[in-house]
C-alpha cells in the first residue's frame, strides 16, 4: 500500500472540520431565530477551527527571546491589498486590552464575521500566492486548492447576523481545542432530515430577498439621481421661461421706439429733401472753385514733371561720362600693372647683377689682401737685401783695404752685385705695375658701384611715384563708386516722384470722372424738378400695390414715389442708389427715369 503524504491528510481533515463546522453553525443559527454573541457555542468552535486553519504550514519567525509563529501577519497583510480592510485592521490595533499578535488575529476575524466580508479578505489573500509564501510553506492549507475550498464555504456565513463584544473579552489567554463531540451523530439528527431541508428554503429566501433589497436600493439611488437632475433642469427652465417674458416685454417697448423714431426720420427726411437744393447749388460754386484748384496744381505737377525728366537726363549723361573715365581708368591701371611688373622683373635682374658684382668685389678684395701680403714680403726682402748690400759695402771697404790681396774676388763681387740689383729692379718695377693695375680696377669697380647706386636710386623714386599715382587712382574710383551709389539715391527719388506723379494724375482723373457723373445727376435732377411742378401727388389709398412687382405695400414694403413719372415702386424695387455729396446716405433711383424717388409717409405730406 502507499503511504499517504501526511499533510495532505491534515489538510483534509482541516477541510472537514470546516465544512462540519460552518455548517453546524448556519444550521444552528438559523434554529436559535436570532443574531448571535460571543458565548454561543458553535460560533466559538467555528473560530477555533479557523486559527487551525490559518496556523497549517505557517513559517516559524525567529526573534530576539523566542520563536513566533503567529497567523498576524498575513491577516495584516489584507489592509494593502484590499482598501476596505483598513478600518478593521486600524481599529483592531487601537483595541486596549490586546497585547499579542494572536490576539489581534482573533479580534480581525470576530470584526471580519461582523462585517460579512471574512470571504472577500481572505479570497484576496490567497489569490496572492508570492506574498503568502513569505508566511506559510509551501504545502499549507492556504497554499493549496484546500484553502479556495473554505473560502468558498465562508460565503455561506453572509446569512448570519452576528453582535459580537470583542473590547472587553480576553482574546490573548483562551486556548483554542476543538471539541469533536458536538460534530458527532446521533439518533436524533437521522429524523431531522426535514427541518435541514426547510432551512435550506429559508436560507434561499433569504438569499433572494437580501438581494432584491440590493436591488431596490440600487433603483431607488438612480431614482433620486434622477429626480435631482429633473429639478436642477426644471428651475433652469423657469429661469430661461422668466428671463424670455422679459425679453418679449423690452422687445416690444423697443418695437414702440422704433415706430415712434420711424415717424420722426419720415418728417426729418422732407426736410432734408428741401435742404439738398441749397446744398447742390452750394456744391456746384465749390466744385468750379476747386476745379481751378486742381488745374492748377496740375499745372504745376507738369512742371515738376519736366523738371525731373530734365535732371535724370542730366544724370544719365553724367552716369555715361563716368562710366567711360572707369573704363579708362580700368585701362590705366592694367597699363600701370604690366609697368610695375616689368620693373619689378628689372630690380630683380639688377638686384642680381648687383650680387654678382658684390661677389667680384669681395673677390678682388681678397686678391688685393693677397698681393699687399706679397708687397709686405717683397719689401722685407728688399730691406734684406738693403741689409746685405750695407754689409757688402762694408766688405767693400774691408776688401778695398784688402784690394791688392784680393782684386780677382772684388771683381766677381762686383759683378754679382750688378746682376742682383739689376734682378731687383725688374722684380719691383714689375710690382709697381701689378700694383697700378689693381688701382685702376678698384677705381672702376667704385665707379660701377656710383651708377649702380644712382640706378637703384632712381628706380626707387620711379617705384615712389607708381605708388602715389595708383593711391591717387584708388581715390578716384573710390569717389566714382559713391557718385554712383549718389547717382542710384536720386534714382530711386525720380522714381518715387513718378509713383506720386502718377498716383496724383490718377486722383485728378477719378475727381473728374466724379464731379462729371455728379454734375449729369445734378442736371438730371434739376430737369425732374422742372417736369414736377405741374404734377399732382397720387393719394395713398389709391396706390395700394407697387408698379413693378405688383404687390401689396405694408411696413416691411414701403412706398417710394418718381418725381418725374409719378410711378409709385416699394423699396424692395427699386434698389438703384445714387451717392451725393450733400447726403451721408445714397438716394435711390427710379427703375424707368432714373430719378429721385421719394418716400411717403401719409397722403397729404410728400
Amino acid at each position: 500500500l502507499a503511504v499517504k503524504d501526511p499533510t495532505a491528510v491534515e489538510r483534509a481533515n482541516l477541510l472537514n472540520m470546516a465544512k462540519l463546522s460552518i455548517k453546524g453553525l448556519i444550521e444552528s443559527a438559523l434554529s436559535f431565530g436570532r443574531t448571535l454573541d460571543s458565548d454561543y457555542p458553535p460560533l466559538q468552535q467555528f473560530f477555533v477551527v479557523m486559527e487551525h486553519c490559518l496556523k497549517h504550514g505557517l513559517k516559524v519567525r525567529k526573534s530576539f527571546l523566542s520563536y513566533n509563529k503567529t497567523i498576524w501577519g498575513p491577516l495584516e497583510l489584507v489592509e494593502k491589498l484590499y482598501p476596505e480592510a483598513e478600518e478593521i485592521a486600524a481599529s483592531v490595533r487601537d483595541l486596549p486590552g490586546l497585547k499579542t499578535p494572536l490576539g489581534r488575529a482573533r479580534a480581525w476575524l470576530r470584526l471580519a464575521l461582523m462585517q460579512k466580508k471574512m470571504a472577500d479578505y481572505l479570497r484576496c489573500l490567497i489569490i496572492q500566492r508570492d506574498l503568502l509564501s513569505e508566511f506559510y510553506e509551501y504545502h499549507a492549507l492556504m497554499m493549496e486548492e484546500e484553502g479556495a475550498v473554505i473560502v468558498g464555504l465562508l460565503v455561506g456565513l453572509n446569512v448570519i447576523d452576528a453582535n459580537l463584544c470583542v473590547k472587553g473579552e480576553d482574546l490573548d489567554s483562551q486556548v483554542g481545542v476543538i471539541d469533536f463531540s458536538v460534530y458527532l451523530k446521533s439518533d436524533d439528527d437521522i429524523g431531522g432530515k426535514e427541518r435541514n431541508v426547510q432551512i435550506a428554503a429559508i436560507l434561499d429566501q433569504k438569499n433572494y430577498v437580501e438581494e432584491l433589497n440590493r436591488q431596490l436600493n440600487s433603483t431607488v439611488s438612480s431614482l433620486h439621481a434622477r429626480v435631482d437632475s429633473l429639478e436642477k433642469s426644471n428651475t433652469k427652465l423657469i429661469e430661461e421661461l422668466a428671463i424670455a417674458k422679459n425679453n418679449i416685454i423690452k422687445l416690444q417697448e423697443e418695437n414702440h421706439q422704433l415706430r415712434s423714431e420711424n415717424t420722426l426720420i419720415l418728417m426729418k427726411t422732407q426736410h432734408h429733401l428741401e435742404a439738398t437744393k441749397v446744398d447742390v447749388e452750394a456744391e456746384l460754386q465749390t466744385y468750379k472753385h476747386s476745379r481751378q484748384g486742381l488745374d492748377e496744381m496740375y499745372t504745376e505737377a507738369r512742371r515738376q514733371l519736366r523738371e525731373e525728366a530734365q535732371l535724370r537726363q542730366d544724370m544719365e549723361n553724367e552716369l555715361v561720362v563716368q562710366v567711360s573715365m572707369k573704363h579708362e581708368i580700368e585701362l590705366a591701371m592694367k597699363l600701370l600693372e604690366k609697368d610695375i611688373h616689368e620693373k619689378q622683373d628689372t630690380l630683380i635682374g639688377l638686384r642680381q647683377q648687383l650680387d654678382e658684382v658684390k661677389a667680384i668685389n669681395v673677390e678682388m678684395y681678397q686678391k688685393l689682401q693677397v698681393s699687399e701680403d706679397a708687397m709686405k714680403e717683397k719689401n722685407e726682402i728688399i730691406s734684406r737685401l738693403e741689409d746685405k748690400t750695407n754689409q757688402i759695402n762694408a766688405t767693400m771697404k774691408q776688401l778695398e783695404q784688402r784690394l791688392q790681396q784680393a782684386e780677382k774676388a772684388q771683381m766677381e763681387a762686383e759683378a754679382e752685385d750688378e746682376k742682383l740689383k739689376q734682378e731687383y729692379v725688374n722684380k719691383s718695377e714689375s710690382l709697381q705695375n701689378e700694383f697700378s693695375q689693381k688701382e685702376k680696377q678698384l677705381l672702376q669697380l667704385e665707379t660701377d658701384l656710383k651708377i649702380e647706386k644712382e640706378w637703384r636710386q632712381t628706380l626707387e623714386d620711379d617705384l615712389q611715384k607708381e605708388k602715389e599715382t595708383v593711391s591717387h587712382l584708388r581715390t578716384e574710383t573710390q569717389e566714382i563708386v559713391n557718385l554712383k551709389k549718389e547717382f542710384l539715391k536720386v534714382q530711386e527719388k525720380n522714381k518715387q516722384l513718378k509713383s506720386i506723379c502718377e498716383d496724383q494724375e490718377a486722383a485728378l482723373q477719378e475727381l473728374a470722372s466724379k464731379l462729371s457723373e455728379s454734375k449729369l445727376k445734378i442736371e438730371d435732377i434739376k430737369e425732374a424738378n422742372k417736369a414736377l411742378q405741374g404734377q399732382v401727388w397720387l393719394k395713398d389709398k389709391e396706390a395700394t400695390h407697387c408698379k413693378l412687382c405688383e404687390k401689396e405695400f405694408s411696413l416691411s414694403k414701403r412706398k417710394h414715389h418718381c418725381r418725374n413719372c409719378g410711378e409709385i415702386f416699394c423699396n424692395a424695387c427699386s434698389d438703384n442708389e445714387l451717392p451725393l455729396p450733400s447726403s451721408p446716405k445714397p438716394v435711390r433711383v427710379c427703375d424707368s427715369c432714373h430719378a429721385i424717388l421719394i418716400q411717403r409717409c401719409s397722403s397729404n405730406v410728400p
